[in-house]
């Protein structure tokens, strides 16, 4: 398989040599006529180019396993809700996650609660700030891209975490913050 850097930690090349150069490029209304060539555009649509290049290349099995930690699952969720409805999003990331794992070998790697739980957090925090790019999205929110002692720590018993059922179905929050 034929595997090549991608942007994965919010750089800002678009990172495929087959795609669109985001700089070239121009919004279009809804007539189809080009829109002025501004700043504001065309790190908007950076922005949304980087997210489909990054679910196309993860559903494509490109991104290589020891390269992609929680940073980059935090990431991959930012990009599915950006692209998708919230419900629509979770089912493809979920999806995404699962045969990432079983095609490494690791299906077993797959934790429906944490997967669930960091999603719906992530969710949260883009509502709050719905204009948000990725590269700011995750300044604002470091605390969702630690991994070791990381937020969930607050939600979740540590024993609850390393259950079986929390690991094949969603078990809600048992720490009353």
């Amino acid at each position: 398989m034929l595997q090549r850097h991608l942007p994965l930690r919010g750089e800002n090349d678009v990172g495929s040599d087959h795609s669109l150069k985001a700089a070239e490029l121009r919004s279009a209304d809804s007539r189809g006529r080009l829109s002025p060539h501004t700043e504001e555009n065309n790190v908007s649509l950076q922005s949304e180019l980087r997210n489909q290049e990054f679910i196309v290349a993860f559903e494509a099995d490109m991104v290589p396993g020891e390269s992609f930690h929680h940073a980059d699952h935090v990431r991959l969720a930012f990009a599915y809700l950006s692209e998708y409805p919230a419900l629509e999003a979770l089912e493809k990331f979920s999806t995404a996650l699962r045969r990432y794992a079983t095609a490494r070998g690791k299906p077993q790697l797959y934790h429906e609660t944490i997967t669930h739980a960091y999603f719906f957090l992530i969710r949260e925090r883009m509502a709050r700030f719905p204009t948000l790019d990725w590269d700011e999205f995750s300044r604002r929110n470091s605390d969702l891209l630690t991994w070791k002692d990381g937020i969930l720590t607050h939600y979740y018993e540590e024993a609850t975490l390393k259950s079986d059922l929390a690991r094949m179905v969603f078990v809600f929050p048992d720490k009353v913050i």
